[in-house]
């Protein structure tokens, strides 16, 4: 297929690679990692005065109503450059589960797009991804619901304001009717929030909910098509990044063969090197071709969602095949902290579990073209 991006999506591109050569460069990782939450609050506020933040959210929701393609050109430079913040789940899957909401939920989309509040999906149980398999229960209590159950693994929710959680208000385990959406703020009461950091840097958190108040989000007992679209654009914006960061580290390791001698000769020479490189090519472009391809049908309004779930599956084995090539060509020294195709080994093994492994996705393709 024929893509290019237009002027102002090429634009946007150009302000993100800018943004991460600027706050995110290789030499300067460790650096930022170890600024912590006070190092991503800054950069958070940076992205808002860009106006990245309020780029997903609708435009009646007060936001610029990006889409697919706009979100497609932001994190793939967000891949490019591995930047640990928290666009996806709190800029892309937090507006797409709370768009026509309610007045409580425009408002707080409006501090979304300001920077003021971060909002995380606790979606996941310890069932698995089906987003109908949980058994967080909600039972009325006058205007207002209560909630008890866990979330197992909330998406960088460790320095979240809001989540969002999904319960089941009627039917049992696996049914989809009966799922809801439910706000809770951070320091509700019978909330408690287990936080931890992964393997990738990235910050999230576990959810023990005991008869926790929440305020409705929609309707009552029919969030699981809510909650499915708006992970299909959140998977979407991840296959972004996910290229980006296998093609960046495809550059670092075509720069380090170039340059490394051994038997007097660059390594880059030597015809097994050459051949693992080209796979390694390929990989990116099979991947970027399917994520295009993902981000133009789900941009089109027409059903992307076995497209999404084959390229989910695709690109996560081309990510890690990538990375994992990009470690091995670099030797022993490309396991350290201090080499960045570390980094990108270890956010690609995240991605490919982000919204469902490829499992899941696989099952999930069967599902819908069988």
């Amino acid at each position: 297929m024929q893509f290019a991006f237009n002027d102002e999506q090429q634009m946007l591109r150009d302000s993100v690679e800018r943004f991460g050569e600027d706050e995110w460069s290789a030499a300067d990782r460790l650096k930022r990692l170890a600024e912590g939450p006070e190092g991503t609050t800054r950069r958070w506020a940076q992205m808002a005065e860009l106006g990245w933040l309020m780029l997903p959210i609708a435009e009646e929701g007060g936001g610029l109503g990006g889409g697919p393609v706009e979100i497609m050109a932001i994190m793939d430079g967000i891949g490019r450059h591995l930047m640990t913040e928290a666009y996806v789940s709190h800029c892309v899957l937090a507006p797409a589960l709370m768009a026509g909401g309610g007045d409580h939920c425009a408002a707080l989309l409006e501090q979304v797009g300001a920077g003021q509040v971060r909002i995380a999906a606790a979606l996941i149980e310890d069932e698995g991804f089906d987003v109908a398999a949980i058994s967080t229960s909600a039972s009325a209590d006058g205007d207002t619901f209560r909630l008890t159950g866990a979330k197992a693994h909330v998406e960088d929710g460790a320095d979240a304001d809001w989540y969002l959680v999904s319960a089941r208000t009627a039917g049992t385990l696996g049914d989809r009717a009966g799922v809801s959406l439910f706000l809770v703020p951070r320091g509700a009461e019978g909330l408690t929030v287990r936080r931890f950091r992964s393997v990738d840097s990235h910050r999230h958190c576990c959810l023990d909910l005991v008869d926790v108040a929440a305020i409705p989000v929609g309707a009552i007992g029919e969030a699981a098509d809510r909650i499915d679209a708006a992970l299909e654009r959140a998977i979407v914006a991840h296959l972004a990044e996910a290229v980006g960061s296998m093609e960046a580290a495809l550059a670092a390791t075509l720069d380090y063969v170039r340059t490394r001698q051994q038997f007097g000769a660059p390594i880059g020479s030597f015809q097994v090197v050459q051949h693992k490189v080209v796979d390694m090519s390929v990989a990116c472009e099979e991947a970027r071709a399917l994520m295009m391809v993902a981000a133009s049908q789900l941009a089109s309004g027409g059903d992307a969602s076995s497209l999404i779930a084959a390229a989910k599956v695709r690109v996560a084995q081309c990510g890690i095949a990538v990375a994992q090539q990009a470690v091995q060509l670099h030797g022993g020294v490309g396991t350290s902290e201090e080499l960045i195709v570390s980094h990108h080994l270890r956010r690609q093994m995240m991605l490919d579990l982000a919204h469902g492994d490829r499992d899941h996705h696989k099952a999930r393709f069967a599902e819908l073209t069988l």
